[in-house]
């Protein structure tokens, strides 16, 4: 049961990358709900942690005023061909529990628990390619911390493949750092690890999504994003790596 329970929490910890990919699944239609299986796999930036491959289930609804993407959802206040401004709240699942971890140091630190964010995205359609933005912040005050996104997204078509090639920028404040990567006084003294005290931080990312359609109904899709953690992450005593990143492959069926 201890073993079932470090691989859901494993899962959780993965899932928050899945809504940071959100706009790179494949949806629905207006009016349309899209169901799916698929697959994800993650470098786990925290010390004593593992890699593995995990079963993620895919649903989406997209209308002309409202969506839903497994775990994000939005209202539109602005959404035409060119343009899209949304109201969002997603469920942010990134968390540390002691338990779980390997390494004894890790071990003797606090809980950082996982939060519900809301804030606006905004994005900018145009032939030579999309501008996206994002800013949320933590609403049950787990954090205190905010984060945001810029990124330039590059669509085209070839045959049945759309491809999606992107770069962006990712920005953690100041409080998501400390309270994600950073260590007390107390911990310190309890676990021998650094004390550490990160301010907020940048960290670039470049991304593919790449689509085909088997017929109208169903759908296979590939996303990949390789994220360059920033020195404030990285040089943390809680994290041993200086990337993260996702794999995430699936197959989704629309309902029309």
């Amino acid at each position: 049961m201890k073993k079932d329970r470090k691989e859901m929490n494993q899962i959780k910890t993965l899932a928050a990358l899945t809504v940071a990919l959100a706009v790179c699944m494949p949806t629905a239609n207006a009016g349309n709900w899209s169901l799916g299986a698929s697959a994800l796999v993650s470098p786990d930036p925290y010390r004593g942690k593992n890699d593995r491959v995990y079963p993620v289930p895919v649903v989406s609804y997209e209308s002309d005023n409202f969506y839903f993407r497994t775990l994000a959802a939005g209202y539109y206040l602005w959404n035409d061909s060119s343009n899209r401004l949304s109201i969002d709240a997603f469920y942010s699942p990134l968390h540390f529990k002691p338990g779980d971890s390997d390494d004894q140091q890790m071990k003797q630190l606090n809980r950082r628990r996982s939060t519900m964010m809301a804030g606006m995205s905004y994005s900018h359609i145009e032939d030579w390619g999309t501008l996206r933005a994002m800013f949320a912040g933590d609403i049950l005050d787990n954090s205190d911390g905010f984060v945001g996104d810029l990124a330039y997204l590059y669509r085209f078509s070839i045959d049945s493949w759309t491809l999606t090639p992107g770069a962006g920028m990712s920005w953690n404040s100041k409080d998501q750092n400390s309270y994600y990567y950073g260590v007390s006084r107390g911990e310190s003294a309890r676990s021998g690890l650094a004390e550490y005290n990160p301010s907020d931080s940048w960290s670039p990312y470049l991304e593919l999504s790449a689509n085909y359609n088997i017929n109208p109904n169903w759908n296979a899709f590939f996303t990949g994003r390789y994220i360059r953690l920033a020195n404030e992450v990285k040089n943390s005593p809680m994290v041993d790596k200086s990337y993260t990143g996702v794999l995430w492959t699936g197959v989704t069926y629309t309902f029309r």
